[in-house]
């Protein structure tokens, strides 16, 4: 007998499975114990079972998936994909074991993630929502619909190529993200990103002072956002952006609480005369 025929192999409905469940379901009985490891797990449900058809060596296999992960989700595509290849490895009598498994996980989640939160998180989602504001001008529903419609299709898209390429290329797939070349191509979308979240910033933020100082007559003698317009246009602008950026990057205060800030800064400065909301009564 061939002994091709006794190869356990997974085919593209089973991977097509798996991934549809990590997809929908990676942040399953999220927990800070587990985070990710109950969606992990389930992902590998249809793998372990087509790859071990005996109740027993399911028992045994799934075990390795039992242990703690947390990762980007989208981008964490790609040690699902890496995973499922093991597994199948291993199912055919290859040195890879639960602990093999582990380890490999417990190395790249960390790494993946860092490249995630900032590729995904830092970068692609503000160019996604820039695009948006400038379609959503005058207040079209345009933007929102651009949006959702968008970021659906990368997220589902991208993390599907993510799987597969990680189930064809094994360590590979992996190795290109966190290697040389995955690092030039962030580094280039990073630019991008930075670009479109300066343009973004000189077209929808404005931060202008109306305090303005009067004579003994009435006529005014400084008007401050003039000598600033003079000096250094939109300096009020670049001055807010960079405290923000000064309070969440170095200082560590959530995005709300720093919105929170601003609207008390700019209540007192509405109260003060500094700033003028040109509303109406």
């Amino acid at each position: 007998m061939d002994a091709t025929q006794n190869t356990r192999q997974l085919d593209h409905k089973t991977l097509s499975h798996s991934f549809h469940l990590w997809f929908w379901g990676a942040l399953t009985c999220f927990s800070q114990e587990h985070m990710q490891t109950f969606g992990y797990m389930s992902s590998m449900l249809p793998i372990i079972r087509k790859l071990y058809p005996k109740h027993d060596d399911q028992v045994k296999a799934i075990h390795a998936y039992t242990a703690f992960f947390n990762t980007n989700p989208m981008l964490g595509s790609v040690i699902i994909g890496t995973t499922a290849s093991m597994e199948e490895a291993r199912a055919n009598g290859k040195d890879i074991d639960g602990e093999t498994i582990n380890d490999m996980r417990a190395g790249l989640m960390g790494p993946i993630a860092g490249i995630g939160d900032s590729l995904i998180d830092g970068t692609l989602i503000p160019i996604l929502l820039g695009i948006s504001l400038g379609m959503s001008t005058g207040g079209s529903p345009v933007g929102a619909i651009f949006y959702i419609i968008t970021w659906v299709l990368i997220a589902y898209f991208g993390q599907r190529f993510l799987y597969f390429r990680g189930y064809k290329f094994g360590d590979q797939a992996v190795g290109f993200l966190v290697g040389k070349q995955g690092a030039a191509v962030r580094r280039a979308i990073g630019i991008v990103g930075s670009m479109v979240v300066g343009g973004v910033l000189a077209t929808w933020v404005n931060v202008t002072t109306s305090f303005t100082l009067r004579g003994v007559n009435g006529k005014v003698f400084l008007n401050l956002q003039s000598k600033l317009d003079s000096i250094y246009p939109g300096l009020l602008t670049v001055v807010v952006t960079l405290f923000c950026w000064w309070l969440m990057s170095k200082k560590r205060v959530s995005a709300i609480w720093t919105m929170v800030l601003l609207v008390v800064i700019s209540f007192i400065g509405v109260l003060l005369g500094v700033f003028n909301p040109g509303l109406s009564y």
